[in-house]
């Protein structure tokens, strides 16, 4: 699903990704952890097409993401920080991006899910945090594509809206999907990943299930184990 090589990024002088390599296969949910600037953002926009590498190979589906966009159709992303224009209604976003994508779309059982049917005449800068960040959950899900790519998805979100958001991660999966998701919030990550990615300083510290992390690390849970690497490479 997605292969990676030898991936360097440097912005000025600051290297941010550092001979990182990295195998995902086809199905499963992912965390990509890491503590700040160790590179996550820049990994996932590289995947993206959203920032070039210094030097690499990266393929997403089989295709080598270098000179190459047809691959970002099937990618489904959600954004840290959603940037909407305050001045279209909730509708009108909808579909917009309906017709700059020209998929078959799953709207509107999506808008159902996060209780958006009062919000849709409603102008987007007028929502609430947590309501911006349903219809970005709805923009990010109504296309059905292979991968998608969840940056912080809880950010915002009541705790209703929550488990709308575990089901749902929980039912892209059942059907054979590719889930990647950065989090900082370590119960949910627990509760959804199958395997995690732990990034430091540009390359994989570490790839495996949460079992095989806290026996890595020696640590009777999972928010303890990722202190103790944090901790060990930082003495």
């Amino acid at each position: 699903m997605v292969s990676i090589q030898d991936l360097h990024k440097k912005f000025s002088k600051n290297q941010v990704l550092s001979g990182l390599n990295l195998e995902i296969g086809e199905g499963g949910i992912f965390a990509v952890l890491g503590p700040n600037g160790s590179g996550k953002t820049t990994l996932i926009k590289c995947l993206l097409g959203m920032v070039i590498p210094n030097k690499g190979q990266i393929s997403v589906l089989g295709r080598n993401v270098k000179n190459s966009s047809a691959y970002r159709h099937k990618i489904d992303y959600l954004p840290q920080i959603a940037n909407f224009p305050s001045n279209l209604k909730v509708k009108e976003l909808i579909r917009m991006i309906k017709d700059l994508r020209g998929n078959t779309t799953l709207d509107q059982g999506l808008i159902d899910l996060f209780k958006l049917k009062p919000f849709l005449d409603k102008k987007l800068g007028n929502l609430s945090g947590g309501t911006k960040q349903k219809v970005n959950l709805v923009l990010t899900f109504m296309f059905d594509s292979p991968l998608i790519i969840l940056d912080e998805p809880t950010t915002g979100l009541d705790p209703i809206s929550l488990i709308r958001l575990k089901d749902l991660i929980q039912k892209e999966k059942a059907k054979g999907k590719t889930i990647l998701i950065t989090s900082h919030i370590m119960s949910f990550v627990e509760e959804v990943s199958d395997e995690i990615v732990f990034l430091l300083e540009g390359k994989i510290y570490f790839k495996g299930s949460i079992t095989e992390l806290k026996s890595k690390t020696n640590q009777p849970d999972f928010e303890h184990a990722i202190a103790s690497i944090l901790t060990e490479n930082h003495a």
